[in-house]
């Protein structure tokens, strides 16, 4: 399949779960979507249901989630869905949402990327458009950063640093692809520490959180029956988690982020900070098949200068 075009998916298809924080059972439904309508969150439980085009403008909360908001509507932990549409190249997709939050499933991206294969990838008609990073872009907080830079493609290196043992210090670099995202990346769960959780809970935070959602870390080992998935499971999923955030700027970006404990806030105001400067990036079209992009000489860019 071409990747210089949009692409949905082939048919509509429904799960269930529990939300993480609201602890009731809700339901998503993806349907196929036109052309350049990127992702469309729609409550079906309201009398007159209000479409939200996930986007970084319009995140109203990073409290543990990514949450997306317009008027008296939002619909909550939404950066596992949007994380597996674009690790897998998915650019357009309406997601109907029975509740107000996406089922936080088993943790992680892997039973979305089931869902998008089994409903099947179809190429569209419309070339892609690519944000290409232009000047390199730092947004910092006390000690934690993330940056991104020019690049001949998509990357990402991140870093955490945890004082528990069984965490540490941990970094893994990405190199985005559909192979590699599915393989690498979608797989790593959500994690969190038991006294962590029970406080939350006691707040009336996460609660739908448990083993079957979460890897759980404990004083002394980790809770999960099964153990840990990789064994830098943590710092993965913060990758997994960031590609979704990065995801809100509308497009796939060609650029290379290196992140240090950076989290959903963090990584919202790289976005809205890269959005500041029109002269940082390019909005364009690439109308021939050809990656890495700046590795191509004879590869033809067409800027559009509207942005959505």
């Amino acid at each position: 399949m071409n990747r210089i075009y949009q692409r949905t998916i082939g048919g509509y298809i429904s799960i269930g779960g529990i939300g993480l924080h609201s602890g009731q059972k809700v339901k998503i439904t993806l349907r196929p979507a036109p052309e350049n309508s990127g992702y469309i969150f729609v409550n079906t439980e309201q009398k007159f249901p209000t479409e939200i085009v996930a986007s970084f403008d319009k995140v109203v909360d990073t409290t543990l989630a990514t949450t997306i908001g317009d008027g008296n509507t939002q619909i909550k932990t939404i950066e596992h869905l949007i994380s597996a549409f674009r690790g897998m190249d998915i650019d357009n997709v309406i997601v109907e949402v029975e509740g107000d939050e996406v089922p936080i499933m088993d943790g992680s991206a892997a039973p979305f990327v089931y869902l998008i294969k089994k409903a099947g990838v179809v190429q569209q008609k419309r070339f892609r458009k690519f944000i290409i990073v232009k000047n390199p872009i730092r947004f910092s907080e006390d000690d934690k950063y993330i940056e991104i830079l020019p690049s001949d493609d998509f990357k990402i290196e991140f870093t955490i640093d945890f004082p528990h043992p069984l965490i540490g210090k941990q970094h893994f670099f990405y190199n985005a692809s559909p192979e590699n995202y599915e393989r690498e990346i979608s797989k790593a769960r959500t994690f969190g520490f038991y006294n962590e959780v029970e406080y939350l809970k006691s707040k009336g935070l996460a609660l739908g959180g448990s083993l079957e959602n979460a890897v759980v870390i404990g004083k002394d080992g980790i809770l999960n029956e099964e153990g840990l998935r990789f064994k830098d499971e943590f710092v993965r999923h913060k990758i997994l988690d960031l590609i979704g955030d990065i995801a809100l700027l509308g497009y796939p970006v060609i650029g290379h982020i290196i992140a240090y404990k950076s989290g959903h806030a963090l990584n919202n105001k790289l976005c809205r900070e890269l959005f500041t400067n029109r002269r940082d990036f390019s909005v364009v079209e690439l109308r021939e098949d050809y990656f890495p992009l700046y590795n191509t000489p004879d590869a033809l860019f067409l800027e559009n200068q509207r942005l959505l």
